[in-house]
């Protein structure tokens, strides 16, 4: 069949069946041209021919100030948001069953609250007798939060959009289910669209939501990868079983730095904020022993000091083990291969394993250096000074390479009374003062010095 020629005039805009001299509608003459369909094909594989409304451009360059933040008081949750609550936002909090998700939300709630904000708390898990109890036992039975117990999301929006709330806290998003939808609550086609309908629902009506998402046997948030996408903010929160410490971590974050974290306290009385994260996980540190170093470290925007604990003894096994808690096991298994390639110290029949005190998560390449440090340590039962931090890259080549932030990894080393630093030679920033810094060019001169081998 033939396609059907469109025309349209170019100076109303009027479409014809045929192409004529003067436009019937303004009568210019000589403005009807052939309308060139959008998309190649037919309407139900493409987009098809009609047209849609022109979409206003503007310059980058604007004099617009940049939207206003609420904070919430809560410094370690304003520091992952990246400065506080921005409106309209969409925010995904991911994080194993009772880790503190919603505790620590109906305490930002709570605070929010208080700080002005219309707050309302829609519990999809729990009923409002259960919220209650909560707020009751973290003292805040007096906030002016808004509580509601639902999972019908045309029910909670229909809420919503008659309280004009400027938060709503969702809890979870697993749970919520959608009418139109053909699947049960939690599949990945209801997550999705629960997900797409919030999300847009707080860009046009200009309401800040937070979502709260269950995570599977890896971690990962539960549901489709699209919906980290959807929102603005992706959050983590992290932390062991039996630990006290809770870290906030931000994965993902359009209006402030990724990989920021907030270290919080559980406590009987909610989560507590942890204001110097080096101190407390430095806290526990006794006495120099074999295979304990610790690490000057950058998450986000701030330092934080963490101790890695080595410990290498004969294997019964033909096998050796490597076992690591909080750190890439892959990153163990090359700076193995490194220290026995490059400078010669074997650990074949030796079982490894590395830990990172506190349940801290550390994946940053410059803690290279204090694994290797920690493992020399424990192998050769040598303790290094109590008062000595180590951070550096390791290089296949056995090279040290400089690391990023060293004045600011200094300058929490030295607040918190360490006197020498362990680090590469490239790096050509000032050592702090009252800190003294051993610099070294490879990890054959760093082990023949503090270890007297290589």
């Amino acid at each position: 069949m033939a396609k059907k020629l469109q025309y349209v005039c170019n100076a109303c805009g009027a479409s014809a069946s045929k192409w004529a001299g003067q436009c019937d509608s303004c009568g210019e003459w000589n403005s009807i041209t052939e309308e060139k369909p959008l998309s190649e094909g037919s309407s139900s594989k493409s987009i098809g021919a009609k047209r849609g409304g022109h979409v206003d451009l503007t310059d980058l360059s604007t004099d617009e100030a940049p939207p206003p933040r609420t904070m919430s008081g809560m410094d370690e949750l304003d520091r992952v948001l990246g400065g506080g609550l921005v409106p309209s936002s969409a925010i995904l909090v991911g994080g194993d069953p009772g880790i503190g998700k919603s505790t620590v939300l109906l305490q930002a709630a709570a605070q929010f609250a208080s700080n002005g904000l219309k707050t309302i708390y829609i519990s999809g898990e729990e009923a409002s007798a259960q919220v209650r109890m909560r707020a009751q036992r973290l003292g805040l039975k007096d906030a002016p939060v808004k509580l509601g117990a639902e999972t019908n999301l045309r029910d909670i929006l229909t809420t919503l959009e008659a309280e004009k709330p400027q938060l709503a806290i969702i809890d979870s998003i697993q749970t919520m289910w959608v009418d139109t939808v053909d699947s049960a609550p939690g599949s990945v086609s209801q997550v999705r669209a629960a997900a797409h309908e919030l999300t847009s629902f707080a860009k046009r009506k200009g309401v800040s939501v937070i979502l709260v998402g269950h995570v599977t046997k890896d971690g990962q948030i539960a549901g489709p990868r699209v919906v980290e996408h959807m929102v603005d903010t992706v959050l983590y929160f992290e932390g062991e079983r039996g630990h006290q410490f809770r870290i906030l971590r931000a994965v993902k974050n359009r209006f402030g730095p990724a990989d920021e974290i907030g270290v919080f306290e559980m406590t009987g009385a909610g989560l507590q904020e942890v204001k110097n994260p080096s101190a407390l996980f430095l806290s526990e540190r006794g006495e120099p022993s074999p295979g304990s170093v610790v690490f000057s470290g950058i998450e986000g925007t701030r330092p934080v000091l963490v101790e890695f604990q080595a410990l290498v003894a004969p294997s019964p096994h033909s096998q050796p083990r490597r076992t690591v808690v909080g750190w890439d096991s892959s990153r163990l298994a090359m700076i193995l291969a490194v220290l026995e390639a490059r400078v010669g110290i074997p650990f074949a029949g030796l079982d490894v394993y590395l830990n990172v005190a506190g349940g801290m998560k550390v994946s940053e390449p410059a803690a290279d250096l204090a694994v290797a440090a920690a493992l020399l340590s424990a192998r050769e039962d040598a303790a290094l000074p109590k008062d000595t931090v180590v951070f550096g890259e390791i290089s296949l080549s056995g090279a040290l390479r400089s690391v990023s932030q060293t004045e600011n990894r200094l300058k929490e080393a030295q607040k918190l009374g360490f006197s020498t630093a362990i680090m590469p030679k490239g790096d050509k920033a000032p050592a702090t003062a009252g800190l003294t810094a051993k610099r070294y060019d490879d990890l054959t001169a760093f082990v023949g010095d503090i270890f007297g081998a290589g």
